[in-house]
């Protein structure tokens, strides 16, 4: 098998389961770099699909109608290009596919939780990159099983999530139907944690947190509270635009609310993570620390349904970089991705002027980091060591691509996913950015891909 193209049809059923900005640090501060092996390799084609429930409405059954200039309706099907978000304007470069699409991607994964027995939850976050484009994509969890042998992806079931209750407070893009399913119109979750019965998600547009049963119907809604107050993003659902020219007041920048969303390892509270700094209003700058920006992890009481006064600072290796996904993996310690904005391997990366026939802003920075909370709260937690995404060695040949004498790289825009497998491993998986996403070959859509990392020795550090 490689890691070309093709289309795969999944038959589903409802899911019934259930640099410029471092500072100094001293040497025996900085964070210890492991080692990471490349233990298997499994990829789900680009094009795959599943069908819509029969009781959704005429509109889901075309996604990415509004994906075209201005997010203008555009009904002729596979007649928008995919044009990769890394490349230039002036080296423009497609990725091969053409949107709208005849039915509901399975998408990019934007979360990963393990299940046993070699399955994983993941979630597919708002649909192709922001609320205006997305009204027609649903949003979707899917249980998964990558075959370590075959280097293939099992799409097992598919839970489409619907808010019948009508417990969301505003109005969403399917408002007036009967199970109101939720489309990237409405919502973009990008972390999820299955607990006791349930499945809740931290989404970026507010940011909010919300709950759906094992049958994907909303259960819970929370916007976000920090000191008594909502925080919002400007795509909160309660920000009004001026009626004449003027600022507009918001804490957190478009796309930057929660990216990734832990849970403690009694089950008692969830830890959501923004992925960009809040704005100090006071300061008129993003939160930092000497320069050095921090990302917010706020904790959430499961049991009460609110909002903790406790909260804790991730520190940023650069001021552009931003985070992918966490998890903890012990009751003070825990997995996170920090990423930059580049895609494609670096050694194909363009020398001189950009080109559409190289990589021209390669990945650079991609990195999973073993951090470590404090005992006390609104502390920075501590980076204890990390695996180089782009450093990762194949030994035994276990790539299905992306492997050069002996090194494999994992070299996309968005990765953002991961989750500790056992005492050994751990799993992690890209967002492909349906088509807009090209990091593994130049000029063609990625794939999604799930790896299993052999990464023993920073999972056992005392």
């Amino acid at each position: 098998m490689n890691c070309k193209r093709s289309i795969f049809i999944v038959a589903s059923a409802s899911l019934i389961f259930i640099a410029s900005a471092l500072n100094t640090v001293a040497e025996d501060k900085l964070p210890r770099v492991f080692s990471a092996k490349l233990s298997g390799h499994a990829v789900l084609p680009a094009m795959t699909f599943v069908p819509v429930p029969q009781d959704a409405p005429q509109l889901l059954q075309v996604s990415g109608r509004f994906t075209g200039k201005g997010a203008v309706r555009n009904d002729k099907l596979y007649s928008v290009a995919g044009k990769t978000w890394v490349a230039p304007k002036d080296a423009p470069r497609t990725t091969g596919l053409y949107l709208p699409f005849v039915g509901q991607p399975v998408q990019g994964f934007s979360g990963i939780k393990k299940l046993g027995n070699g399955e994983f939850l993941v979630l597919v976050d708002n649909g192709f990159g922001n609320k205006r484009n997305s009204p027609d994509a649903m949003l979707m969890v899917h249980r998964v099983q990558p075959d370590w042998k075959t280097g293939q992806i099992g799409v097992m079931d598919t839970l489409f999530l619907h808010d019948p209750d009508r417990i969301i407070p505003f109005r969403l893009v399917n408002e007036h139907t009967d199970q109101r399913y939720l489309t990237g119109g409405d919502l973009d979750p990008e972390g999820m944690q299955p607990m006791r019965e349930l499945i809740w998600f931290g989404d970026e547009f507010g940011p909010y947190l919300f709950a759906a049963d094992m049958q994907g119907r909303i259960v819970a809604f929370f916007e976000t509270v920090l000191d008594g107050k909502i925080l919002h993003s400007p795509d909160h659902h309660r920000l009004k635009l001026p009626s004449k020219p003027g600022a507009v007041t918001f804490e957190i920048r478009r796309s930057r609310g929660f990216e990734g969303m832990a849970a403690s390892a009694d089950g008692k509270f969830l830890y959501p993570l923004l992925e960009g700094p809040l704005w100090d209003a006071e300061q008129k700058a993003w939160e930092s620390i000497d320069g050095r920006r921090f990302l917010r992890i706020f904790e959430f009481d499961v049991e009460k349904r609110s909002f903790t006064d406790r909260h804790w600072k991730y520190l940023l290796e650069h001021n552009k970089h931003r985070i992918g996904d966490f998890n903890m993996i012990s009751a003070n310690r825990g997995l996170i991705i920090e990423r930059d904005s580049g895609e494609g391997d670096p050694e194909d990366g363009c020398v001189g002027a950009a080109r559409s026939d190289c990589f021209s802003k390669p990945a650079k920075f991609k990195r999973i980091y073993l951090v470590e909370f404090p005992d006390k709260q609104s502390e920075a937690v501590r980076k204890i060591g990390y695996v180089d995404l782009l450093n990762i060695e194949d030994p035994e040949g276990m790539a299905q691509c992306g492997s050069r004498d002996g090194k494999f790289t994992f070299p996309f825009l968005t990765v953002e996913n991961v989750d500790r497998v056992d005492d050994r491993h751990i799993i992690v998986g890209n967002d492909n950015n349906l088509p807009f996403s090209s990091g593994r070959t130049i000029g063609r859509a990625d794939n999604n891909e799930l790896i299993l990392l052999d990464v023993g020795d920073m999972l056992s550090m005392p």
